[in-house]
């Protein structure tokens, strides 16, 4: 329930602070004494529009602060758990709304989009007045308010349930149906390419590691015939080793004759000898490792050809033919294995489809009966509210042939208010006043199954008096005890039978006056100033509301009796 109200700089509201509490609480005060402007504050709190003109004048931003208790399982908190939100404590949502239009929006101050802010106020909020848009009164909720009356939650969450298997089914069965019909009609071109694929057993990286070794062989190629050409040299029919050799043999005859001439020159001979002999054995094993089989090569080139025409046949990278090759492997399998599982997901979907349509069949049989109930509980209610010609019902279309997740039903709740006259929606055919009290009649039977926990009520009385008034007094109070209630009214019945009593006023501020109030020519400032009133004043209060703007003692005496009769 709503537990504080904080208003800071809204229209006339310069400073407010209201504490709430359970119960019926109604708000009273003279005509302009800023009673809209309070709920306007409030719904801005729970997600309404942004205004600039709800800034005070001369302020830069107005804020509203809503503060709620909320048990631990109620809905606001899995909005908040979703959008990662703590909630341990108090719910506290607050409005900045700035003077230039723009708006922000916190919860539990974390900022968060107007959309989220709105979703946990109406978790926990409904206004109801005499305008539609204060209503709120969806047909989409209309099911929901039904089931919850009827106590069909738990079989409408079966409901959904089952609709989210079939849809599931369908889906699967209608994604292989298309994949089968595809495989059919390629069927011929899909076992050539498998068999020819199959047969060039493509690997991944095949080509990469063969365009290396393949490149690797032609320059071996190359290296080889540059190598023989140097072991011609080396060793070959042109080498210098056999001439060298008969030279050092000369020399060395001739040694005694004239050593230290000759020894220098047979010692750099004998190391030429060595080093062509040393180039002579490396070059041979060069020739050795550059060898290879020109066979092996061919066979490459060949390999190489294949797997890139195949590339381009399918129209394919290379690397990627042998997943194609897969692929095409499973799509035979499917064809072949196709019909069989065709068969068994149309069996699991007929299947799905008969288990929902029963079950929502089921379900929309249960909410015929509880509509039954509800009316007759909801025309009850009316007679005292001045709609004794008026005949409330809940209109369910069924309509099997387009099922969804919250069954076979469209529920809308209809009104007619005079004889003689055709039924229609609600919120068609009842007037602003009809509306308010329509809604009073609905919320007293299904306050406690299909309510929010707080409902505001914004002068639905108005425009009636005596009995009609005490009879909406006295549903406010039984309403109350289920779910906190706040009214604004006019009616002294309503007031007499209110747990707290809040009195509106619109009163001069005394200085030193705000900063953004502050200057030349701002005596005598007007703001609206709330207050709880004690019992002497409440019975003041009532007396006002009786007799105008002179209070007599008769006056008073009947607000005496007003309250004692509602305490009684």
């Amino acid at each position: 329930m709503l537990i504080r109200l904080s208003i800071r700089d809204i229209v006339l509201i310069d400073r407010l602070d209201i504490d709430f509490a359970a119960g019926l609480s109604v708000l009273t005060g003279e005509t302009g004494a800023g009673k809209s402007i309070l709920l306007d504050s409030f719904a801005l709190a729970l997600g309404a529009r942004g205004d600039a003109g709800l800034v005070r004048q001369g302020a830069e931003q107005g804020q509203v602060t809503a503060a709620f208790d909320v048990p631990p399982g109620h809905p606001a908190r899995a909005i908040l758990k979703a959008n990662d939100i703590p909630a341990e404590d108090d719910l506290i949502l607050r409005r900045v709304q700035f003077a230039d239009g723009r708006t922000r929006a916190f919860l539990n101050d974390q900022p968060v989009a107007v959309q989220v802010l709105r979703g946990v106020g109406g978790a926990l909020v409904e206004i109801h007045g005499q305008h539609a848009d204060r209503a709120l009164v969806d047909t989409a909720t209309h099911r929901r308010l039904l089931d919850a009356y009827g106590g069909l939650e738990t079989e409408a969450a079966e409901v959904a349930r089952l609709w989210s298997l079939r849809r599931e089914a369908e889906q699967l069965l209608a994604r292989h149906r298309a994949e089968v019909e595809r495989a059919q009609r390629e069927a011929d071109w899909l076992r050539h390419a498998a068999k020819e694929l199959s047969e060039l057993a493509p690997e991944p990286g095949e080509e990469t590691t063969l365009a290396e070794r393949r490149a690797g062989m032609m320059q071996a190629e190359k290296v080889a015939e540059d190598l023989r050409e140097a072991q011609s040299a080396v060793s070959g029919s042109g080498s210098p080793v056999p001439a060298l050799a008969a030279a050092v043999r000369r020399l060395e005859r001739r040694h005694a004759q004239a050593p230290s001439l000759i020894e220098p020159a047979v010692k750099a001979l004998d190391a030429a000898l060595t080093a062509l002999d040393e180039a002579g054995h490396l070059i041979d094993r060069a020739l050795a490792a550059a060898a290879f089989d020109p066979h092996v090569l061919e066979r490459i080139e060949e390999r190489l050809f294949a797997l890139r025409a195949a590339g381009r046949k399918y129209n394919a990278p290379v690397d990627q033919l042998a997943a194609l090759s897969e692929r095409y492997a499973a799509d035979l399998a499917l064809l072949d294995a196709g019909a069989a599982r065709l068969a068994a997901l149309e069996k699991e979907a007929a299947v799905a489809i008969e288990r929902y349509a029963k079950a929502a069949a089921a379900l929309s049989a249960h909410r015929r009966e509880v509509a039954a109930t509800l009316d007759k509980a909801v025309n009850a209610e009316l007679r005292p509210l001045k709609l004794d010609q008026a005949v409330f019902s809940t209109a369910i279309k069924t309509a099997p042939d387009s099922p969804g997740p919250d069954g076979i039903d469209r529920v809308e709740f209809w009104v007619r208010t005079n004889p003689g006259t055709q039924p229609g929606p609600l919120m068609k055919v009842a007037s602003g006043g009809e509306l308010a009290r329509f809604m009073l009649a609905l919320k007293v039977v299904i306050a406690d199954r299909g309510s929010a926990p707080s409902l505001v009520f914004d002068e639905i009385d108005t425009g009636v008096g005596g009995a009609v008034a005490d009879a909406i007094g006295a549903r406010l109070a039984r309403l109350a005890r289920r779910v906190q209630v706040l009214a604004v009214t006019h009616a002294p019945q309503v007031a007499a039978r209110a747990d707290h009593h809040y009195l509106i006023t619109k009163d001069a501020l005394p200085p030193p006056y705000p900063p953004s109030l502050a200057g030349p020519g701002r005596e005598g400032v007007i703001a609206t100033r709330i207050a709880e009133l004690a019992p002497d004043l409440r019975r003041e209060e009532i007396a006002r509301m009786l007799a105008g703007a002179e209070i007599t003692f008769e006056a008073r005496a009947a607000a005496e009796r007003l309250i004692r009769a509602a305490a009684g």
